[in-house]
């Protein structure tokens, strides 16, 4: 199935009314079929409302009761995975306020116990000084105040010990001189005591040795449940779970390659000490 990225949100509609047009062409009620699929009636009524984006399972277990023919359901399991990936482009949310994608990116972070960020070119804003904040936004024209306020206030997140953050940057991410020499210094020294925490696992990958894959893109994984990936317009969330396994188990070939701990430490303070000289 092929698409445009503004189109995600029409498949949304369009599962739920394929669902729904099925339950009636099987002559079933809400009622009866959410009983065969151990749902309550209020989930299948917001499902065919397209006020819930129903989970592959949820989809197998609805067509399984209405007897679905093999074809049909592959067609609307392909269907159902794309209603759960969406888009946001940049300029939306520029047009909306940039504080609203920090709001939503906070919901993630209170719903969430175990984060994972594989970080390919750039510190996150979760890791950044106030500095390096500023920065990442000082291209996009208007007044960011409140967006860069939120940025800084999410980080009390990492101080919460009931959840637990990995962060595994490539040494480009560290480096890249997004600042001037004397704030990148601070900025990895934040990184340094920020891996001191202890739910907090911070891992780089240095450009030296073998790396038998190559990244595309930077990527966040929120429990097993959710990936957002970043491209330079926007940004991709999925949540079927093949997809979300696709990132974990990504995620795992880098870990298994960072250095974590005392190496880590070592060196992001040779590189902060570069960026001192």
């Amino acid at each position: 199935m092929t698409f445009e990225p503004e189109e995600l949100g029409q498949f949304k509609a369009d599962l739920a009314d394929t669902l729904k047009m099925l339950r009636k062409r099987a002559g079933f009620t809400q009622t009866r079929l959410a009983h065969r699929c151990n749902m309550s009636q209020t989930k299948i009524s917001n499902i065919e409302g397209a006020r819930l984006t129903p989970s592959l399972v949820d989809v197998e277990l609805i067509l399984r009761a209405l007897d679905a023919p093999p074809e049909l359901v592959s067609q609307v399991a392909a269907l159902a995975r794309t209603a759960n990936t969406e888009w946001q482009d940049v300029w939306s949310q520029r047009r909306t306020g940039l504080e609203k994608k920090q709001n939503e990116l906070a919901g993630f972070e209170q719903s969430s116990t175990d984060f994972r960020y594989f970080l390919l070119s750039m510190v996150t804003g979760l890791l950044a000084t106030p500095d390096y904040v500023r920065a990442s936004l000082a291209h996009i024209p208007g007044d960011h105040s409140k967006a860069i306020a939120k940025k800084l206030e999410r980080q009390a997140a990492l101080y919460d010990t009931s959840k637990r953050f990995t962060f595994i940057l490539t040494e480009q991410a560290v480096r890249w001189p997004f600042l001037p020499s004397a704030a990148m210094a601070v900025q990895v020294d934040r990184l340094v005591s920020i891996s001191l925490l202890p739910n907090i696992k911070l891992g780089i990958i240095p450009l030296a040795g073998h790396m038998p894959v190559g990244p595309l893109n930077t990527f966040t994984i929120y429990d097993s449940r959710i990936a957002t990936v970043e491209t330079q317009t926007g940004a991709m969330v999925f949540r079927d779970h093949r997809d979300v396994s696709a990132y974990l188990n990504e995620f795992a070939v880098y870990e298994s390659h960072a250095l974590f701990g005392e190496q880590c430490r070592e060196g992001l303070a040779e590189w902060a000490d570069c960026f001192r000289s």
